[in-house]
């Protein structure tokens, strides 16, 4: 026993830190959510402890899932997903393939392409409020004013305010903002692939497209999926963006952690605690597979 402890004793003791502040502040909380998430908490009064609080087990799940308001947030929450995803993906990528060739000022391009992920959601989502705003005609501003002065009003809409795909316009300021960082993993990629390949590519008599579509297209495979998982994620935990362009209590862009925000405004915290719970095992569902591959991935090597 002495010799057990002298030898795993100081190693335990180092990271013992990080495992009580990871205890402590990450698996105890979500203890405590998923608990809360098993009552009835739904007022005042009884997050005060002035009104008795029972469990009710997996009754606030149901009702929520039953809701037909919580179901068009998580339609909302898939739209924003596939055209977020989507959007930052290819401009990021065909940015990237841009980049990878000879160009001049390639370092001025990098900037102006990352600058965006410099600004924070909130200030961006200032301007794209103006931007995205919904009048149309002589009142008309922002990207509506756009289209009328150079004779193209039939693309004037209105934008997040349209009840069914309005998210799908907040998703544009999210894809103008990360296609930077998008771009960048992919350029990365690009430039990580062995000059030997592109060398013995074209000995082959491969031309460019062929080179890259047969040898270098297929070497990003594992980028793409990382930049899947990275921007997936991302768009699941959408709230800033959202409540700097609309409002919380607006039905056209209402999202699960929006609904999270306003349960938790209104004294429901059991509501909120299950919406959290919720976005969790959403995120598990992409982010542990991705963690089992790529382990996997480091065992076989």
């Amino acid at each position: 026993m002495p010799r057990q402890i002298r030898r795993w004793g100081p190693p335990l003791l180092l990271i013992s830190p990080t495992l009580i502040l990871l205890g402590v502040f990450v698996y105890g909380l979500l203890t405590i959510n998923a608990t809360t998430s098993m009552k009835d908490v739904h007022n005042a009064a009884q997050a005060n402890g002035r009104e008795p609080v029972s469990f009710v087990w997996f009754q606030n799940y149901i009702d929520l899932f039953g809701s037909e308001e919580f179901q068009h947030s998580l339609k909302n929450l898939v739209i924003y997903t596939v055209v977020f995803l989507a959007g930052t993906m290819i401009f990021g990528f065909l940015w990237a393939w841009l980049l990878d060739r000879p160009v001049r000022f390639e370092g001025v391009f990098r900037s102006i392409y990352l600058f965006p992920m410099a600004v924070s959601f909130v200030a961006s989502g200032v301007v794209w409020r103006w931007l995205l705003n919904s009048n149309q005609g002589e009142n008309a501003s922002g990207l509506n004013r756009l289209f009328q002065m150079i004779g193209l009003p039939f693309l004037q809409n209105n934008w997040w305010n349209n009840v069914d795909v309005g998210i799908a316009a907040i998703a544009i300021p999210a894809i103008w903002q990360l296609s930077g960082y998008v771009m960048a993993l992919f350029l990365a990629g690009f430039r990580g692939v062995p000059e030997e390949l592109r060398e013995a590519a074209r000995m082959d008599g491969s031309s460019t497209w062929q080179m890259y579509r047969h040898v270098i297209f297929p070497q990003l495979s594992p980028v793409a999926l990382s930049a899947v998982i990275i921007v997936g994620h991302m768009s699941l935990k959408a709230f800033d963006l959202i409540m700097s362009i609309s409002k919380p209590a607006n039905y056209q862009t209402k999202v699960p952690a929006i609904d999270m925000y306003v349960f938790k405004s209104s004294f429901d915290y059991s509501n909120a605690a299950a919406v959290g719970a919720i976005l969790l095992v959403i995120v598990a569902v992409l982010i542990v597979p991705y963690l089992v591959h790529l382990n996997r991935t480091e065992t076989h090597k």
